[in-house]
């Protein structure tokens, strides 16, 4: 097999191999332990060697958020690297939404040196490094990655890199961790050498059952009212189009619950909106796909006798430490092969089922007609409300986006009012519930496709979060001109909602003025964009929303500068 040889040191071997395995960006938030990966970051630039793009990032929760952005829009996992445990700690949050979601990374750290005397380059050199070793650095997130290791010396660094990337892209994907002594990172290589292309490969993904692909086709022909319900269908972009031919076929609504990705086209006439729960009691038949949580027990449940079908790469979640949906049928394996088998075992069907089908394709395009018919009345109910709806405001920027921009939802963000008919133009990536990844992930976004329009979409509190001052920090200096609109509506519309569910007739719910929930006073959050020499303007009229966002548009397109739009809305 070709190889290639390097020498030098260990960072000089390590950001070579990552280089030749694809990796394109090092999102970083540096400390002590990362002296011998500068100067190998140094001596590459100097030589013009390939090394991954160093990306400064002053917050761990923002680079993360940013190598989830990259991947996203690329595929491709990226590396991320922080302080030693503290720099781990401050990531925790942002790599448990990597973990629920199912995005790769090689997440990495330093470990702080653990040679106190002797010969070592990289020994202890200051105070610090006493107080912040760990017995196990590992174990602060080993529950939210799919390996983890300390990288011993040169001689296991290829295998320890391909051991990485490999786990992270096996379904389910995710991320992994690895650590790197400072003393191992300086130490000397001569004729290193490694293997390019690489012969270790991630594992083919997991292929679905076919006898049980046709148990679950004479049992959706067998159904009067089969639904879909997904929330994660499209993070594999081209499963757009199977899902659509699959739906259109057999005239099967797809409902898409709290979506983390577009499924399907919103103009598409199987694509019957994102109210679950209503469509529940009228199903025969469900088929749960890639959905960790399709209706919540005790508050809206499907009639007991109605079968459940679940479809996904892990589709019963086994991460999960309790998760009780009936599952008559469980099939494992990737949409990207198990659309296509359904269909196929559905084709055979269609003849025998086609008045049915047809007749089940008129009532819901007559179901599809009406609830878009409500949408509308609900926008026009809300188009003039102060504080401004969050409808209005999706309608607003529905109408500057295109066809092409990306939108990241962290935000109460209206479905029913935004358009999107491409696959790969929504993220809502926090599937964790980890608040503050919007901003990075439009970032990441941004970066890994320059000339397409981003818009990060938060609320007040997931902007605050979103450590926003590092964040627009990275807009500027690598030039990134996303357009951040945030919703503000001065609480926590979360909490409040919540605290109301579970006492709708408390002492909070008659105070009207639930104590933790409100941010008193208001923030004046278009002022924090100017600091990176952004673009603000903070918008309470909803007659003066378009224009705002026209010159909010102008500044990234004419002036190539970020903006923010701090919107006061409606809360829940």
């Amino acid at each position: 097999m070709p190889t290639k040889t390097i020498d030098g040191t260990v960072s000089d071997a390590y950001l070579a191999v990552l280089a030749d395995r694809g990796v394109d960006c090092l999102f970083a938030n540096a400390g002590t332990d990362f002296a011998p990966l500068i100067e190998a970051l140094s001596k590459a630039e100097a030589d013009g060697a390939r090394v991954p793009r160093p990306v400064t990032v002053p917050h761990e929760n923002v680079a993360v958020s940013m190598a989830i952005g990259y991947y996203l829009a690329t595929g491709r996992p990226q590396l991320v690297m922080v302080h030693v445990n503290v720099g781990t700690a401050n990531a925790i949050c942002a790599i448990m939404n990597a973990w629920r979601g199912n995005i790769p990374m090689l997440m990495t750290a330093g470990r702080t040196p653990y040679s106190e005397e002797g010969g070592l380059l990289a020994k202890r050199s200051g105070e610090i490094h006493w107080p912040q070793e760990m017995r196990d650095q590992g174990a602060m997130l080993r529950e939210f990655v799919k390996w983890d290791f300390e990288l011993p010396n040169a001689e296991t660094l290829e295998v320890s890199v391909d051991r990485a990337l490999n786990i992270a892209m096996s379904e389910p994907r995710g991320p992994v961790y690895l650590t790197l002594p400072r003393e191992v990172l300086a130490a000397p290589v001569n004729g290193f050498a490694f293997q390019s292309p690489s012969r270790r490969r991630a594992a083919t993904a997991p292929w679905p059952d076919l006898n049980a692909i046709d148990e679950a086709a004479a049992m959706i022909a067998r159904a009067k009212n089969p639904l879909i319900i997904t929330s994660s269908a499209g993070r594999d972009p081209s499963d757009m189009k199977r899902l659509e031919t699959l739906a259109d076929l057999f005239a099967i609504p797809v409902s898409q619950r709290k979506p983390r990705y577009v499924a399907m086209s919103t103009a598409h006439p199987m694509q019957l909106g994102y109210e679950t729960d209503a469509m529940l009691k009228t199903a025969d038949l469900i088929i749960v796909m890639e959905c960790d949580v399709p209706w919540i027990p005790g508050k809206r449940a499907p009639n007991p006798e109605t079968p459940i079908i679940h479809l996904g790469s892990d589709p019963l979640f086994e991460k999960y430490p309790v998760r009780g949906f009936a599952a008559d049928l469980a099939i494992a394996g990737v949409l990207s092969a198990t659309l296509p088998a359904l269909t196929h075992a559905l084709e055979t069907r269609v003849a025998q089922n086609r008045d049915a089908i047809e007749a089940r394709r008129a009532r819901l395009a007559n179901a599809w007609k009406i609830q878009r018919e409500r949408w509308s009345a609900a926008l026009t109910n809300g188009r003039d409300s102060t504080p401004l709806s969050a409808a209005w405001i999706t309608h607003c920027i529905d109408n500057v986006k295109g066809q092409d921009a990306v939108v990241i939802k962290e935000s109460p963000l209206s479905f029913e009012h935004m358009q999107f008919t491409k696959p790969g133009t929504m993220f809502s990536a926090g599937a964790a519930g980890g608040l503050g990844w919007g901003l990075g992930t439009a970032l990441g976004v941004k970066m890994a496709c320059p000339d397409r329009l981003v818009i990060a979409t938060c609320g007040d509190g997931a902007y605050m979060f979103g450590n926003p001052i590092p964040a627009h920090y990275v807009a500027a200096a690598e030039k990134l001109p996303i357009l951040t609109v945030v919703f503000n509506n001065a609480m926590w519309g979360a909490v409040k909602r919540n605290t109301r569910e579970v006492y709708p007739d408390g002492y909070a719910a008659k105070s009207n003025r639930e104590p933790l929930t409100y941010f008193d006073p208001a923030l004046k959050f278009e002022k924090a964009v100017e600091v990176a020499d952004g673009y603000g303007e903070c918008v309470e009229d909803p007659a003066k929303l378009p224009a705002a966002l026209e010159r909010a548009m102008k500044a990234i397109e004419v002036g190539k500068r970020q903006a923010l739009l701090n919107v006061i809305c409606r809360g829940p």
